[in-house]
Order: C-alpha cells, then sequence, then structure tokens
C-alpha cells in the first residue's frame, strides 16, 4: 500500500497523473511476471493499461466513460488490438476496461426466459474484487477513526483497523469460531488488562520499593 499525497512524477521528465503512478509505484516488485490486476474506475484509464501490458501485467476495471483515450461511443467495441471497453447496464450503465478477456458479441444478452445474463467479463470483476468491498465493510463496521480527526491520525487508525482485521481473519483461518465483534472485544479487554499490569508495575517502581540488593546491604 501507499498513501496518496498528490500529484507524481515518473523517473522521467514525463508528468503523469497522480492514480497512474500510484499504480505504477505499487507494481513494480510483479513486473514482467504475467499477473492480472483488478481495480476500480479511480485508477483505471487506457494509459494506464498500456503501461501495464508492456510491463506484462493484463488488467481488468471499471472505468469513466469520460477518461481520456476512451471511445466516444461506447458499446461491445475493440479499442485497440488488445484493449476493449464494455458498457453493461445494471442499476446504472456501467464500463469495464479490459485488456485479457474477449469482447462479449453484442445482443441483449438474454437466457431463454428472459433474465439478463451478465457477460464473462462482469462475473470475473465482481468475483475478483468482492473481497476488497467486503473488507472495507467489515472495517468499516467497527472502525475507530473519526471524520473530525486529521488525516495523519486518520490513518495511524485505519492502519490499526485493518491490522486488527489481519488478526481476526488468521483467528478464522485457524478453526476460531469467534464473530469479528467478539473478537475485538476480547483483543480491548486484553490490551486494558495488560495495560493496568504495566501501569502497577510502573507505579511500584516510581515510589521506590527496595531492592533485594538493597536489603542485603542493611
Amino acid at each position: 500500500m501507499t498513501v496518496y499525497l498528490g500529484k507524481q512524477r515518473q523517473l522521467v521528465t514525463e508528468e503523469i497523473t497522480s492514480t497512474h503512478g500510484i499504480v505504477l509505484q505499487l507494481i513494480r516488485r510483479v513486473e514482467g511476471l504475467g499477473h492480472k490486476i483488478y481495480m476500480d474506475n479511480y485508477f483505471s484509464s487506457p494509459a494506464l493499461f498500456d503501461d501495464l501490458l508492456d510491463r506484462k501485467i493484463n488488467s481488468c476495471g471499471t472505468v469513466r466513460n469520460d477518461r481520456r483515450g476512451m471511445p466516444q461511443e461506447i458499446r461491445p467495441k475493440s479499442m485497440k488490438l488488445h484493449l476493449s471497453v464494455v458498457r453493461w447496464k445494471d442499476k446504472r450503465d456501467v464500463y469495464v476496461l479490459m485488456n485479457f478477456h474477449p469482447p462479449p458479441l453484442e445482443g441483449n444478452f438474454r437466457d431463454e426466459s428472459g433474465h439478463a445474463v451478465k457477460p464473462h467479463v462482469i462475473e470475473d470483476f465482481n468475483a475478483h474484487t468482492g473481497f476488497v468491498d467486503k473488507s472495507d465493510r467489515m472495517v468499516n463496521s467497527y472502525g475507530i477513526a473519526r471524520r473530525t480527526w486529521k488525516w495523519t491520525k486518520k490513518l495511524f487508525f485505519h492502519l490499526l483497523d485493518m491490522s486488527i482485521l489481519n488478526a481476526y481473519l488468521l483467528h478464522k483461518s485457524c478453526g476460531g469460531k469467534m464473530t469479528h465483534k467478539k473478537f475485538r472485544e476480547i483483543l480491548v479487554r486484553d490490551l486494558i488488562l495488560q495495560s493496568h499490569e504495566a501501569n502497577v508495575t510502573v507505579s511500584d517502581v516510581s515510589r521506590g520499593r527496595p531492592s533485594s540488593s538493597g536489603a542485603q546491604l542493611r
């Protein structure tokens, strides 16, 4: 992960958008390994997907239809030989940019009963990004941070929330049966007990309780 700090520059003099630069920074360790990356419309753009493909990384993500490089007329249509965009009408129009799924054939995408059938690329995107959304929901259910806090304080407690969630997921992976809420309650109780014990020890030392060596000198 990296903290968003505004516009960034590539190692060369060419200026790029901050989100584009953030993605390139995060994928440095997996360049050339043939990974597939899924992202939301905050990051996706044709220029970014081209850059990632040059680094042997395939991409799929929702995209804003007004992003630079997007075709003016959006339909299941090839943009370049390696890049396609699909518009899927759900509760609202959803645009998906991709470079490793074959573009679906044009049509209404309905089964024999007339029910809508999602294109494979939509199902694939939902399957691979659902865990991120679930993680966000779980963190926000018991989040510590408050809107009025300074961003540095909110960042610290967000990282603390993520650490607690990761610990809970490890607990579940080892056969733990506690709920997320119960796990947090026990964690808070244990931290309070440890803090109380530490304060008692510090208090005894500060009062100058005689040491064993001091007793022997007398």
